[in-house]
């Protein structure tokens, strides 16, 4: 592992550094992961499998999703925060063009971040913190044919990344339940329901303000537009 990752001891234990190898590696997979969501098996306009419309809307939700994740308005000290709407924006992808494109889309989302903020102390914790946890935010593509379907998948999707952030919690990080006098599930439950709960709540909210509703409505057509 050393080619791609190197080890660093701190204050908080032992974890690993990316090298430029491990990077490089990373941004190739983030790069396939953003080809494939644009790829399908047939479009009805045309014979062609790689889709250019799917490409510029699937990495647009990415960009923005990227860019709120930056901001966030609450962080955890153990990692975790809340977000403005970036879950929404991974969520996107799925909600206009299904399963398959937003579990790519997720993917590809989930390798960018593991580029730009990586936390990682084993192989494993790395996989369900990183490529499962934002991964399961394309489970929002099952409801993208479904009346309400943007809401149905966006908790689908956020449940989904709930689900793999309590396994980490528990698995890797529940040392730190005994510092709550809490057993690790519990301790793990609720430290990812805060910051989970809190954003997906703000976000219903902002999804079912009218303005909103019509305008997200409306990007929909066009990302689906064939012109």
């Amino acid at each position: 592992m050393s080619f791609f990752a190197t080890v660093v001891t701190d204050e908080w234990g032992t974890s690993y550094a990316l090298t430029p190898a491990g990077y490089a590696t990373i941004i190739i997979l983030f790069l396939l992961c953003l080809l494939l969501a644009s790829m399908g098996v047939k479009e009805k306009s045309a014979d062609q499998r790689f889709n250019t419309r799917k490409l510029v809307f699937s990495s647009m939700a990415i960009a923005l999703a990227v860019v709120t994740s930056l901001l966030k308005l609450f962080h955890l000290p153990m990692g975790g925060s809340i977000t403005l709407f970036s879950m929404l924006f991974v969520c996107l992808a799925g909600y206009w063009y299904g399963l398959k494109t937003g579990l790519m889309a997720s993917l590809a989302y989930g390798f960018l971040q593991l580029a730009i903020d990586p936390y990682i102390i084993s192989l494993p914790q790395m996989f369900v913190d990183y490529i499962f946890a934002f991964g399961a935010l394309g489970l929002s593509g099952l409801f993208s044919k479904s009346n309400h379907g943007l809401i149905k998948g966006y908790l689908t999707g956020v449940l989904g990344r709930y689900f793999f952030a309590f396994l980490s919690g528990m698995i890797f990080f529940g040392s730190y339940a005994a510092d709550y006098n809490m057993a690790a599930p519990i301790y793990s439950l609720a430290y990812n329901g805060i910051y989970l709960g809190a954003e997906a709540f703000l976000t219903l909210i902002l999804i079912a303000l009218p303005p909103v509703h019509a305008a997200l409505a409306r990007v929909k057509v066009m990302a689906l537009s064939e012109s």
